[in-house]
């Protein structure tokens, strides 16, 4: 059969580690026999953005804006163990926060749910998806160490200065801003998104502890329900509501799941990992940036695997799941089908992504979810990493 063809390119950002192993045998075997694949690559592998001074994560969330779409790979976040290791210049920052910052987008990030996977929280029967937004605060923070006999101030040429602390012993300080025009970006992809979904919206942040900061969000996200959203809410039969952080991770526990959960940019970030793993794994959770002028990334939830790459660099055969980076690639394939008017891609796409998870279904899966898999008269089967994306194309090709 002739290969599908692409008219315009996705932005193919690749990365590091074992997911860049992974990222290239997703290609080889899944996407490549089918469509005719057609990308702007960027590689933000560490070695590439130490080369480049980070111009090439710069570089890839234009192209992003340029295109509609992108894909992207895990990447490293170095500390301070991984400038050592990677003989970096610096520590160079999040290249998610950098993409995010650049696209003003937020993240929706969803489980992938199998036949088979039941949640470890029992009561939680309904997906819930998390909306997190993907500008400013910690992820684009500036921060310093303090000598002894210090006295860190906040300022500006217009409001009244404010003393962070005097600080009597070394210490360290952070300053994290955001902007209304992003946290209103923010409310409305939530809103819209709830209205698309029909699905209850929940905002939490701590506002009564950061009585300007954290009550800002509050505010804006009340004013524009109230203005924009109220009506259709109602006459969907779905709800807003907000409540504390705290409250809300109460309630979640406590829920049977169906809602979608907006969260500040650093809330965002952990809670997704803990419902990706409540929901079965940190790599069966698939995750989209929307920006506000309507730009899409796709990428995984997860990082780059270090563990399993170390030990397949030494030859040794890891069993590595992949389902959230080759979600990543479906995500992107299907919006580009639907943005170019190309059915087939569309079409392609929604059939990888049932292929995979068929192919857990019927008991072949990598190790992380051998311990969770449970189905009658089905007994699960691990297999390698490379295994997996061949018993996908299989399944792939006989549906």
């Amino acid at each position: 059969m002739s290969k599908i063809k692409m008219n315009t390119p996705l932005v193919e950002i690749d990365g590091d580690e074992m997911t860049r192993v992974l990222w290239s045998k997703i290609k080889e075997i899944l996407i490549e026999p089918y469509v005719d694949l057609k990308t702007e690559y960027y590689d933000l592998g560490l070695e590439n953005r130490e080369t480049t001074k980070d111009q090439v994560t710069i570089d890839a969330a234009n192209a992003i804006k340029k295109y509609g779409v992108g894909v992207k790979c895990a990447t490293i976040t170095p500390n301070a163990q991984r400038v050592i290791e990677y003989n970096l210049s610096q520590m160079w920052k999040s290249p998610n926060g950098t993409i995010r910052a650049i696209l003003d987008g937020t993240v929706f990030r969803a489980p992938i749910l199998i036949d088979g996977i039941s949640p470890l929280i029992n009561n939680w029967k309904k997906p819930i998806i998390i909306a997190r937004h993907a500008h400013g605060d910690v992820y684009s923070a500036v921060e310093m160490k303090v000598n002894e006999n210090e006295k860190i101030f906040l300022d500006s040429d217009t409001d009244k200065r404010l003393l962070v602390k005097d600080f009597k012993s070394k210490g360290i300080v952070q300053a994290m801003f955001n902007t209304d025009e992003s946290i209103k970006s923010f409310a409305h992809s939530c809103f819209k998104y709830a209205l698309e979904q029909k699905m209850d919206l929940w905002f939490s942040t701590k506002d009564t502890i950061s009585k300007i900061y954290d009550h800002r969000f509050k505010d804006i996200f009340s004013e524009i329900y109230e203005n924009y959203y109220k009506d259709d809410f109602e006459s969907n039969n779905i709800e807003y509501f907000y409540t504390l952080i705290d409250d809300a991770v109460a309630r979640v526990i406590r829920s049977s799941g169906g809602f979608i959960w907006a969260c500040k940019n650093y809330d965002g970030d952990v809670m997704s990992d803990m419902l990706a793993t409540v929901f079965g794994s940190l790599a069966m959770m698939t995750s989209v940036l929307v920006s506000p002028n309507g730009q899409y990334e796709f990428e995984a939830a997860h990082g780059t695997v270090t563990r399993h790459y170390y030990k397949h660099i030494n030859g040794e055969n890891t069993s590595t799941n992949s389902v959230a980076t080759i979600f990543a690639w479906t995500g992107a394939l299907a919006k580009r089908g639907e943005m170019d008017d190309i059915p087939a891609l569309v079409n392609f796409a929604k059939k990888l992504e049932n292929a995979t998870k068929k192919t857990i279904e019927k008991g072949i899966m990598t190790g992380d979810l051998v311990g969770l898999f449970s189905k009658e008269k089905v007994i699960p089967k691990k297999v390698s990493s490379f295994e997996f994306l061949e018993e996908v194309k299989k399944t792939l090709e006989n549906i």
